[in-house]
């Protein structure tokens, strides 16, 4: 019986293997850390050193010709916890930006839509395309008042004055800042044309000034985030979004409150993005929004535990199938036989 040797096929797969599995161990102890805490460390050690080990075992038995199903079924058992782990870490760790983005700008949708909703509840003295058209010269009117470029109320401001007041047929009265607080005056002039063209209670006067305070407060914090770079975006995103979600809810309840549950139907919004970095979340994010992305990490995820057992299982050859010269692979297989000469 031959003496088999170690040939560089074996080498090749070998440290393969101990690259891909080390990855997969990396990748396994950051995925379970949501679960096992410190422990995750000495859990993904014991399932990497299972795996080589299997991989051992199944590249021995090929070899001896012997059948490699039942250690199969255990290699891909053990290799499933090391793959859902693996997804985990990948899909936070490329994703997480994204799932962040999506989130704020949802926010963003949501705020917007709050003040639509509320202020098409409460009562105007006008007609609603009325009320609208004095409503959008009102917000130019602000920005106008606040413009780096020309603060105060100038000609532009000016221009808006004029058209609110044919819009409304009323009076607007120039207000002057303090000092020079043009923020001030703005919210002033603003208050003022409310006051115009609304005919609402101090409550709902207080609820539409205070949603949109909030809601150009956060539009603006929310595109200078999605402005920053994506390590400072993973920083900062989750404190804005609790942050965001926690005054929208309480605008939300408050708006209940005041207009009634008849006007104004509210349930509170949690945020999705609590739960990035468990696994429950990576899956079911992936598959609600399954794309390119998605599939590559996916693909990823599949080539760190199952492609080196692939190869072994296409690879290595049984030893009584090859000739005295082989070791064992298919590599170093050679052709035997009479070769033919012609005289």
């Amino acid at each position: 019986m031959n003496q088999r040797t170690i040939t560089a096929s074996d080498l090749f797969l070998g440290v393969l293997a101990v690259l891909l599995i080390s990855v997969s161990f990396y990748q396994t102890w950051i995925g379970l850390k949501q679960i096992f805490g410190p422990a995750s460390m000495i859990i993904a050690l014991v399932l990497s050193l299972l795996l080589l080990f299997l991989l051992w075992l199944i590249r021995g038995a090929k070899i001896e010709g012997r059948p490699t199903t039942s250690l199969l079924w255990i290699y891909i058992f053990i290799a499933s916890f090391c793959f859902i782990a693996n997804f985990n870490a990948l899909y936070t760790r490329f994703m997480r930006t994204d799932i962040y983005t999506n989130e704020l700008r949802d926010i963003n949708e949501k705020y917007n839509s709050l003040e639509t909703d509320v202020q098409s509840k409460l009562s105007y003295k006008y007609d609603k395309e009325t009320s609208q058209n004095i409503e959008i010269k009102k917000k130019q009117l602000m920005e106008q008042i606040k413009d780096p470029g020309n603060k105060g109320i100038g000609d532009r401001a000016l221009a808006l004055i004029r058209d609110i007041e044919k819009l409304s047929g009323q009076k607007v009265d120039l207000l002057t800042p303090v000092g020079k607080d043009y923020e001030d005056l703005s919210q002033r002039m603003g208050k003022q044309i409310d006051n115009i063209l609304s005919d609402l209670s101090t409550d709902e006067q207080a609820l539409k000034a205070d949603i949109n305070t909030a809601v150009a407060k956060y539009n603006t914090k929310i595109q200078e985030v999605l402005l920053l770079t994506t390590d400072e975006q993973d920083k900062v995103s989750q404190g804005l979004i609790d942050e965001s979600l926690a005054e929208y809810n309480k605008l939300g309840t408050r708006a209940n409150a005041v207009l009634g549950d008849e006007k104004f139907a509210f349930e509170p919004v949690i945020s999705k993005t609590q739960e990035v970095g468990k696994i429950g979340f990576a899956f079911d994010h992936a598959i609600k929004n399954f794309g390119m992305y998605q599939f590559v990490v996916l693909a990823g995820c599949i080539l760190l535990d199952f492609v080196i057992v692939i190869i072994i299982l296409l690879v290595v050859a049984p030893q009584n199938n090859l000739n005295s010269n082989s070791n064992g692979s298919v590599f170093t297989h050679k052709r035997s036989g009479k070769t033919l000469i012609p005289k």
